[in-house]
């Protein structure tokens, strides 16, 4: 059950130091992105056992890379959503400092926030999985099983499941979690590990925690304000109450 008062959100947020917001697929949703594990995610479309691990790109690049097209595809007509304006609006006027992001989509930069850590990675680029050079994404496109000029492998530069998260992404990330006095946990299950210790961690060191999803996810039972619906409904109106 929903259990939040915005306007005690917002008070919080302009008395705040810092104000952060962890993203997931949820809030790309709205703008004609599929999330991952609902009823019609990428998931239940692609077995993930076959599609979303590291060393599936390895052993079958072709079999991926065919997925991996139709989500780049997907991503590059994809236009942010209100949801994605809002957080920028609110970096913007000085009442958000950083977005964690586990999206690869880029549509919080295309908003125009401007600090953005991805946890994830990203699909604008692709990198080699033997030297680790980084070329722009058209350019693994272009190639049936793309391969980087030494002769290895590409993917996204995103993080596929069995491999780690980049290092200074993570002491980014654990920085502004630590430090934050507010933080706003937007579309995401909150299932995929490290990044749904974040809140976890934030609330541990005395942040408030705001729940915003279609549904209860899990951390409902840490959050001290839930709010369930649409991202794009409801955080325009927690930006214009800032």
């Amino acid at each position: 059950m929903e259990r939040g008062n915005l306007k005690e959100v917002a008070e919080a947020i302009k008395d705040a130091k810092i104000v952060v917001a962890l993203t997931g697929a949820g809030i790309s949703t709205e703008s004609g992105i599929p999330d991952f594990r609902s009823k019609n995610g990428l998931w239940s479309r692609f077995n993930i056992n076959e599609y979303g691990y590291i060393d599936n790109i390895i052993s079958n690049p072709a079999k991926v890379w065919k997925m991996l097209r139709s989500l780049i595809n997907d991503l590059k007509d994809a236009k942010p959503n209100p949801a994605h304006i809002a957080l920028a609006k609110m970096e913007e006027k000085g009442y958000l400092h950083a977005i964690i992001t586990q999206n690869v989509d880029s549509l919080h930069q295309k908003a125009g926030s401007k600090n953005v850590v991805e946890f994830h990675g990203n699909f604008r680029e692709a990198i080699c999985l033997q030297c680790r050079k980084i070329y722009p994404i058209e350019y693994a496109l272009r190639q049936e099983i793309p391969r980087c000029e030494c002769g290895g492998l590409l993917k996204p530069n995103a993080v596929f499941f069995g491999e780690p998260i980049e290092r200074d992404v993570l002491i980014k990330s654990f920085g502004y979690t630590e430090n934050c006095n507010v933080m706003l946990v937007v579309g995401t299950s909150a299932m995929v590990y490290p990044a749904a210790q974040l809140p976890v961690m934030a609330k541990q060191n005395g942040a408030m925690i705001v729940e915003i999803n279609e549904e209860p996810s899990m951390i409902a039972g840490i959050a001290d304000h839930s709010f369930y619906g649409k991202a794009g409904e409801i955080l325009p109106k927690l930006a214009s109450l800032l």
